[in-house]
C-alpha cells in the first residue's frame, strides 16, 4: 500500500503537510504514518527532573500524534501513529528505510523565512539518499488551493 510519512509537530506547516498527505492517501487508497519525534535534550538534569522532562515530552508527542490521527481519520484513512526519540533527520531516515511501503515523505515549508531543519536536510546535500520522493507543501498555500491539488 502506498503510504505517506508525515512528521508532526506544533508548527502550522505540519498541519498542512498532514492535510495534503491524508487527502492524497484517501484518493489513492493509501495510508498515512504520523510521526512525532522527541529530540534529544540539550542538557541533562538530575535524576527525577530528567525523567519528568522526558515523560512530559513523550506525553506531548503522543497528544500531537493523537490529534493528527483524528484529522487523518476525518479524511477516511486509518493512520499509523509513531513516537520516536532521537535526532529528527536520523529518525525519519530510519523509519523510511524500515518500511518499504513508504511512497513519500511529506513535509511543508514555513510560510516565510527558513524552510525548517527537516526540509533543509532532506532537500539539501543528502536529498538523493532517500529511497522515496520528498513532497513539499508550501507553508503559505491557501487551504482551498491545497485541497484542490490534493
Amino acid at each position: 500500500m502506498r503510504t505517506y510519512l508525515v512528521v508532526i509537530d506544533d508548527s502550522p506547516e505540519a498541519s498542512l503537510a498532514l492535510r495534503f498527505a491524508a487527502r492524497r492517501a484517501a484518493r489513492t487508497g493509501g495510508g498515512v504514518i504520523v510521526l512525532a519525534i522527541i529530540p534529544p535534550q540539550d542538557f541533562v538534569a538530575f535524576g527525577g527532573v530528567q525523567a519528568t522532562i522526558e515523560a512530559e515530552a513523550r506525553e506531548h508527542a503522543e497528544e500531537l500524534v493523537s490529534a493528527a490521527s483524528d484529522a487523518v481519520v476525518q479524511e477516511g484513512v486509518t493512520p499509523q501513529g509513531m513516537v520516536k526519540s532521537g535526532k529528527p533527520a536520523e529518525v525519519v531516515s530510519e523509519v523510511i528505510r524500515a518500511n518499504d511501503e513508504i511512497a513519500a515523505l511529506v513535509l511543508a515549508t514555513a510560510a516565510s523565512g527558513a524552510p525548517g531543519p527537516l526540509v533543509t536536510f532532506f532537500t539539501g546535500q543528502d536529498a538523493g539518499s532517500l529511497p522515496c520522493p520528498v513532497m513539499l507543501v508550501p507553508g503559505g498555500i491557501d487551504i482551498a488551493r491545497l485541497d484542490a491539488l490534493s
